[in-house]
C-alpha cells in the first residue's frame, strides 16, 4: 500500500516557500505515481510574477481547484484577444475552474497561491504550437 499524503497548511506553506525560492516562481508537488499515469494530479504553488505563456492542452481538459491564495485565469481567442477572465479566490467563493481541451489560457497570480491541478495523462509537455504567440 502506498503512503497517505496529507494536504494541510504545513504542506501548502512549504510548497509556497519552495516556489518563492525558485527562479520560475512556481513549484509543483506531484500526487500521481509517474508521468505515464492516466491521471496527472498535482499541487502547484504559484507566486506573483511567475510567467506562464498563453497555452492550450490539445489532448486533455484541465481542472484547477484553489486551495490557497488568489489567481486570475485568463482565456483567449485564437487571435490573442482576451475573451474572459475568471477570478479564483476563497474570499469570493470562487474555488475552481474546469478548462476544456484546446482552450487558450494563462494564469495571473495575485497573491501566493496553491492549486490542485488535474489533467488526463500521460504527461505531455507543451509544444511550440501549443503556445499562443
Amino acid at each position: 500500500m502506498k503512503n497517505m499524503i496529507i494536504i494541510d497548511e504545513d504542506r501548502l506553506n512549504n510548497l509556497i516557500a519552495e516556489a518563492k525560492a525558485s527562479p520560475r516562481l512556481r513549484m509543483n508537488f506531484n500526487l500521481h505515481d509517474s508521468l505515464e499515469a492516466k491521471a496527472q494530479r498535482l499541487l502547484n504553488a504559484l507566486e506573483p510574477g511567475t510567467v506562464l505563456p498563453i497555452h492550450r492542452h490539445r489532448h486533455t481538459a484541465e481542472t484547477y481547484l484553489l486551495l490557497k491564495g488568489k489567481i486570475k485565469v485568463k482565456v483567449y481567442n485564437e487571435d490573442k484577444t482576451l475573451k474572459e477572465t475568471y477570478l479564483l479566490a476563497l474570499s469570493e467563493n470562487n474555488y475552481g475552474l474546469h478548462i476544456p481541451a484546446n482552450c487558450w489560457h494563462t494564469v495571473e497570480v495575485i497573491e501566493s497561491s496553491v492549486i490542485l491541478e488535474v489533467k488526463d495523462g500521460p504527461y505531455m509537455p507543451i509544444t511550440e504550437e501549443d503556445i499562443l504567440k
